[in-house]
C-alpha cells in the first residue's frame, strides 16, 4: 500500500481578532473531523502528519486519538501565507483567493505566491515520505489551498481554482509515486 490521504480541516471558529493560523475548530468542525475516523481507509492509516496551524493540529489529533496512531507536526504543511492581509471578509477573501490561483507566479496583495506554496508543500511531503516505509499509508491533515496545489501537482495540471474543494473537511487519496511521476488523474475532493 503506497498511498496517502490528504484531509483538510473542517469548519473553524472565525475570529477576526485572532491570527488565522490560531483559529480552532468549531463544534461542527470537530464533529465532522471525527467522521474521518470511520471512513473505509481509516483502519489502514499508520501515521498522521499535520501542519502546525491549530485547526489542522486539532483535526489530526482527533483522528490520531480515535485510531490510536502517531501524530507528527511538520510546519511546511501550513496554508498559503496570507499574513500580509490577515483576516479578510468572506467576499473579499474569495476575490483574493481567485486571484491567488489565477496568477500563480504573482504575489497577490502580499500573499505567498501559489507556485511557491505548491513547491513548499510538494517538497515537504516528499521529504516526510522518505522516512516512512512505503507500505505505511499516511494521512496528511492540512488546508484547502495547499491541498489543491498539491492535487494540481499530482495530476501535472496547471494551478487552477477549479480543482479547489467546495467545503472544508474534504479529502482525496493519492499514490506516493505520483509526487514524482505526476501521473495522478481525475483526482477530486470528497466531503466528510
Amino acid at each position: 500500500m503506497s498511498w496517502c490521504i490528504y484531509l483538510t480541516h473542517p469548519e473553524v471558529r472565525i475570529d477576526p481578532a485572532v491570527a488565522v493560523p490560531d483559529w480552532s475548530l468549531s463544534d461542527l468542525g470537530r464533529e465532522r473531523a471525527a467522521k474521518a475516523t470511520a471512513l473505509p481507509f481509516a483502519g489502514d492509516i499508520a501515521q498522521v502528519i499535520s501542519s502546525a496551524e491549530k485547526k489542522a493540529v486539532e483535526t489530526a489529533k482527533i483522528f490520531a486519538a480515535r485510531r490510536n496512531v502517531f501524530h507528527r507536526i511538520l510546519p511546511f504543511l501550513h496554508e498559503n501565507d496570507r499574513s500580509a492581509t490577515g483576516f479578510l471578509p468572506p467576499a473579499e477573501f474569495e476575490k483574493t483567493a481567485d486571484a491567488f490561483f489565477a496568477e500563480p507566479h504573482a504575489s497577490v496583495r502580499g500573499w505567498e505566491r501559489a507556485i511557491d506554496a505548491q513547491n513548499r508543500v510538494v517538497t515537504g511531503i516528499k521529504s516526510a515520505l522518505r522516512h516512512i516505509p512505503d507500505e505505511h499509508p499516511l494521512l496528511f491533515a492540512g488546508h484547502g489551498a495547499v491541498g489543491t496545489l498539491l492535487m494540481c501537482h499530482l495530476m501535472a495540471a496547471p494551478i487552477d481554482r477549479r480543482h479547489d474543494q467546495s467545503r472544508g473537511g474534504s479529502w482525496y487519496r493519492f499514490d506516493k509515486e505520483w509526487l514524482t511521476t505526476q501521473t495522478g488523474r481525475h483526482l477530486a475532493w470528497t466531503e466528510l
